[in-house]
């Protein structure tokens, strides 16, 4: 196939050999298979600020800090140079989170590296080759479903202790191979402890891998991780290796009407787009 126009340059530099095909595309990025010598990888091409449909980016970049005081100036002021020194560090958060993830024992894809807004990293695949399939594109026995929601608690509770929320975690951007699940796309992770939503991003996510588990194993609706990991994690309690029971009660508090408010349209917001993404992966099949 033609050759994008972004993937030229590590075309030209030596860094990929060939396009093979496109493999998706989404609200921040277009990803295809690429040859790098004998290896078969991928390369994720991030979309330009204004041609990317994530929402709420403000809320997911907040808490991010720039060692250059320079730069940090330049990203408040919103200047030309402020903006392109903030989509490098959109893009640059993403492979930082996989090196981060992946030392922390959560299976992520490899990276090798962010070239001028393409990162190359690893193509998962399954038992035959090919590429693996996204968690809505499978289908699960109730004791595989409780195996896999029991591997991606822990996979949370790792990233949670190494200072990630990923932010946007669903049944699709978890990869499923012969070994279990991946979790991919990772440039809006928040910083737990810098970021004020990191709350409920935490809570967003544990409810949306468990509401997909739980079409197979009904009983997981009943659990409460986010709720039990996130009062270990304030209590400086959290460790990888902590047991959770996914139990939790609650002690009575005021609520927090503006948060809940944010809650309530973030989580419309992303049933959007579920919906959108099943229509356009149905459109594709």
């Amino acid at each position: 196939m033609k050759t994008p126009k972004r993937i030229q340059p590590l075309v030209d530099d030596g860094l990929v050999d060939e396009v093979i095909r496109p493999l998706m595309s989404g609200k921040e990025a277009a990803v295809y298979i690429v040859r790098c010598g004998t290896a078969i990888r991928c390369a994720k091409v991030y979309k330009e600020a204004d041609k990317r449909s994530f929402k709420q980016a403000v809320q997911y970049q907040e808490g991010r800090t720039v060692r250059n005081s320079r730069r940090s100036r330049a990203m408040e002021k919103g200047s030309r140079f402020g903006r392109n020194e903030q989509e490098e560090a959109w893009q640059n958060a993403e492979v930082d989170a996989l090196y981060r993830l992946a030392e922390a024992g959560v299976r992520v894809p490899r990276p090798y590296g962010c070239f001028e807004g393409v990162l190359l990293m690893e193509l998962i695949t399954d038992a035959d080759g090919e590429v693996a399939p996204r968690l809505n594109e499978v289908s699960l026995s109730a004791e595989q479903a409780l195996l896999q929601h029991a591997v991606m608690m822990q996979y949370v509770q790792r990233m949670l202790c190494a200072g990630l929320v990923h932010g946007d975690l669903s049944e699709f951007n978890v990869l499923v191979d012969e070994e279990g699940p991946v979790i991919i796309d990772l440039p809006q992770a928040v910083d737990a402890a810098r970021n004020n939503h990191a709350q409920w991003m935490l809570q967003r996510d544990v409810d949306a891998i468990t509401a997909c588990y739980a079409r197979y194993a009904p009983g997981l609706l009943d659990t409460r991780y986010a709720q039990e990991m996130w009062a270990l994690y304030e209590e400086g309690e959290l460790r990888p290796e902590t047991p959770l029971t996914g139990r939790f009660e609650e002690t009575t508090t005021d609520p927090d009407v503006e948060t809940l408010l944010d809650v309530i349209q973030d989580a419309m917001d992303e049933e959007y787009d579920r919906r959108r993404r099943q229509s356009e992966a149905n459109e594709t099949d």
